[in-house]
């Protein structure tokens, strides 16, 4: 008898062709979004703040429906659209067991859906940090206009409503285990980071409200004035979602993603009071490449 060998096939790992476009999160994505507390939690506070009972709402990309189920809960009258038939039948077990029949499902593209009737509230996240790889400002942006030539009347109120981007240069150890891996990767913004050491204090550069216009480019040219010395070989991307604004108050309900370090292609070694330029320019719900590859940093003085 030949030696037994273990490959993926002899253990039912090798992964199927599921036919799946390249934009759509698979199911077991979603537990990761789930299990993000501080999404979770501000999500939650956010729609309880804004859905009142009888309040019209349409989830756009609905995922496994949890925005709808918030909403349903207030009192919302829900309509959620999912395009992905498996996350789409996972949704529907979920609200159903959830809620019942609070939340109408619709399989449908969020890019091309237009209501029948007006809606107060939209939710919508498919976002990435950086506007990056998923289509929230082109799934907001394409409703907009589908919403004004349907006449349905004013805009309603959008879920995000605002976004704000930073950006900050590093110094980063991309050494594992004596190993150098200059890749990129994500950051728990609510731990410390140790690898990281910041060169200079973040910019704000793109600040949007969704419901005025969307930027149809994310690009920056920003001076950082140089705080310490270092090997300036990564920047640190920063998203934070400004998820409901009290304007009486003057509060905001926020969600700030994972932080998003990237490499840079051609580190440079800075002093103290040096001018650090940082540039970049990509499409929203491009892929990270797009980003990567754009990067420059020249330093000045």
């Amino acid at each position: 008898m030949s030696p037994m060998t273990l490959s993926a096939i002899d253990l039912g790992l090798a992964a199927p062709h599921t036919g799946m476009p390249a934009d759509v999160i698979p199911l077991q994505y979603h537990t990761n979004m789930l299990t993000d507390a501080h999404r979770m939690d501000s999500f939650a506070a956010a729609i309880a703040a804004v859905v009142k009972p009888g309040m019209r709402v349409l989830d756009l990309g609905t995922g496994t429906g949890v925005l709808s189920y918030f909403a349903a809960r207030q009192g919302g009258v829900v309509t959620a659209v999912e395009r992905e038939p498996g996350v789409l039948a996972a949704a529907r077990s979920a609200l159903n067991a959830n809620v019942g029949a609070a939340v109408t499902l619709v399989h449908g593209d969020a890019r091309t859906y237009v209501p029948s009737e007006p809606v107060d509230v939209v939710l919508c996240e498919m976002m990435h940090v950086g506007q990056l790889r998923e289509k929230q400002i082109e799934v907001i942006g394409g409703f907009k206009q589908r919403y004004a030539a349907a006449g349905l009347g004013p805009l309603p109120r959008f879920l995000p409503e605002a976004c704000v981007q930073a950006v900050q240069p590093l110094q980063q150890d991309f050494t594992y285990h004596g190993y150098t891996v200059p890749a990129p990767y994500f950051q728990d913004p609510f731990s410390e980071q140790p690898r990281s050491r910041g060169l200079a204090d973040p910019q704000v550069w793109q600040s949007f409200l969704y419901d005025q216009q969307i930027p149809s480019v994310c690009e920056a040219d920003l001076a950082f004035g140089v705080q310490q010395p270092g090997r300036l070989n990564a920047v640190r991307m920063v998203t934070k979602n400004l998820l409901a604004i009290d304007q009486a108050a003057g509060t905001t309900i926020d969600w700030c993603m994972n932080y998003l370090v990237v490499p840079l292609s051609r580190p440079v070694d800075v002093a103290a009071g040096q001018v650090a330029r940082v540039s970049f320019s990509y499409l929203p719900g491009d892929e990270i490449p797009a980003l990567m590859s754009s990067v420059r940093v020249d330093v000045e003085g």
